[in-house]
């Protein structure tokens, strides 16, 4: 149900500003070294939005000679009324780059809750005596995200230090097998269908498995030594062991500063710093670095699976428990094989299966939504995405996410051909979705009973995550709750605006295939964020 109705605004006071001045004036009364510089002028008011203003702005924009090769998407709805107050080619499928989120992200809150959380399971196999576990610890996963630096605090060991603690607590203080990588939660490609392979060693395009570590990624802190001819040192956090790293790059001499080209200097601190995967696990830091300088640079975890055992055993091995025979991990052939109390194989008759030792549960959907959205974090979304099919299908691959995303997609009024979905983030070139559908996914969100959270968990405008720069200063800021979308030739912004008058629209921006800057295409869906925030409804 969508119609059409809009108004006239009046831009409030800025609050800011007359205190600014008060403070001016007062510090001017006391200062008797010289008088205070007069305040500057007060800014005229922004001028009243109607809704015939409206459409006539947004049609100027996106007609602007600068889009003549671009494809623009715009839909603007009253949900309190179903009046439609803006739309054009709302019905046609854009590339929604990370607009695929609020789909995800909708369907996660709706159909697990904002209080779902992940089960990582600790079982043992083999006896324990005298605080010595006689074999394997097995960890099995069901691709609990939040084991990461963003989301615990700044040290993602933290929680893997408690699970130390737990085991010690379990009477184990050394364990003569392995730690081994147990089930098979998510057993599809670790990547989303469609995304470039030549990405896969940045952090954006880390892959996910059911036992993931820090989001995907590894920071290394790469530095020059005291003097040139020496090597570089590197330093991996949050977990020192993973990924291997094999190390080439040299110190250098630094050139000499060439005058009026600092611009230059400050920005050859890395010259030709780079790095490498050679195999699956091995990285290479190549390259050059200047006498005690230091650069940051993230590489993306081939095995995300080995990456979270290498710091679970490292975590351990600060808590005092010994883990003798290393860590294995499915991909290097485990089959998790029946163990003897002394660690050795044992024959298939003789089978012990594991005995669960604890179990340990994730932060909750809420927090980990927020995680995902502010800052948009892809493989976060993409472990959303694989846990809708296994908690809803059994199967936990993109494919059964697909069909719990389209079957919540349809009950919520979608039309057919309104949406493509293959995977959870957005990253992939193959999703499609239309203005319309994203409307129908705000307005289900804002009925639903994690309305609250959803809309907390958004970016805002001026405020936090990937619009914290933008509509600052404009009637926008503060107001705007967000989700934005960026890969190339696509950039997408849509979400909650509150009028002048109080009342919460609906809007989806979606642009794909311009050829001029990319913060031309944000201005406009700036600007019009900014009118919607400055409109009036209840007046002509």
């Amino acid at each position: 149900m969508l119609f059409s109705r809009l108004s006239s605004l009046v831009s409030p006071r800025s609050l800011a500003l007359a205190l600014t001045l008060t403070l001016t004036l007062s510090l001017g009364a006391c200062s008797s070294a010289r008088p205070a510089s007069p305040p500057s002028p007060a800014p005229p008011p922004a001028p009243p939005v109607t809704r015939a203003s409206l459409r006539t702005d947004i049609d100027s924009m996106v007609a602007s000679a600068a889009f003549r090769n671009a494809h623009w998407g715009i839909l603007v709805v009253d949900p309190a009324t179903g009046d439609t107050l803006y739309s054009h080619n709302a019905g046609k499928l854009f590339m929604p780059a990370s607009n695929m989120k609020l789909l995800t992200g909708a369907t996660a809150m709706a159909q697990l809750g904002p209080d779902f959380r992940w089960r990582t399971t600790y079982s043992s196999r083999g006896a324990v005596r005298d605080s010595v576990l006689h074999g394997d610890l097995i960890v099995t996963g069901r691709g609990d995200p939040s084991i990461s630096d963003h989301m615990r605090g700044g040290d993602g060991m933290a929680p893997l230090r408690e699970l130390a603690d737990s085991l010690r607590a379990h009477g184990i203080a050394r364990v003569t097998g392995r730690l081994i990588h147990g089930g098979d939660a998510f057993p599809d490609s670790t990547h989303g269908f469609g995304w470039s392979w030549s990405d896969f060693d940045f952090p954006y395009s880390a892959g996910v498995d059911e036992l993931f570590f820090n989001e995907g990624f590894t920071l290394l802190t790469v530095r020059g030594a005291h003097e040139a001819g020496r090597p570089v040192t590197v330093q991996a956090q949050p977990a020192s062991g993973y990924p291997r790293l094999r190390v080439t790059a040299q110190t250098v001499v630094r050139p000499p500063p060439v005058p009026g080209d600092t611009v230059r200097a400050r920005r050859s601190r890395r010259a030709n710093l780079n790095l490498y995967a050679d195999g699956d696990t091995t990285v290479v830091v190549v390259g050059t670095m200047f006498p005690d300088d230091s650069a940051p640079v993230a590489i993306a975890h081939r095995d995300p699976a080995l990456a979270y055992l290498t710091a679970l055993r490292e975590a351990l091995g600060e808590r005092g428990v010994r883990v003798e025979r290393g860590v294995t991990a499915r991909s290097e052939g485990d089959t998790l094989g029946p163990m003897a109390a002394d660690g050795d194989a044992m024959d298939a008759g003789a089978a012990r299966a594991p005995d669960s030792l604890f179990t340990f549960l994730s932060m909750p959907l809420r927090d980990v939504f927020a995680a995902m959205s502010k800052p948009s974090q892809n493989q976060v979304a993409e472990i959303l995405f694989k846990t809708l099919g296994l908690e809803r299908t059994g199967v936990g691959t993109a494919d059964s996410g697909r069909r719990v995303v389209e079957r919540q997609l349809a009950a919520w009024g979608a039309a057919p051909d309104g949406f493509a979905v293959r995977d959870g983030s957005g990253l992939s070139r193959h999703d499609y979705i239309s203005p319309e559908t994203v409307i129908r996914v705000l307005d289900a969100m804002r009925r639903d009973t994690a309305f609250t959270v959803f809309y907390a968990g958004l970016p805002i405008a001026g405020v936090d995550g990937t619009i914290s720069g933008r509509m600052k200063g404009t009637a926008a800021e503060g107001n705007v709750h967000a989700k934005t979308g960026s890969v190339d030739k696509a950039r997408s912004l849509s979400g909650y605006v509150t009028t002048a008058d109080g009342r919460l629209l609906l809007f989806s921006f979606l642009c794909n295939n311009w050829t001029v800057p990319v913060r031309q295409v944000e201005d406009v869906q700036d600007a019009i964020a900014d009118r919607l925030a400055r409109l009036r409804l209840t007046s002509r």
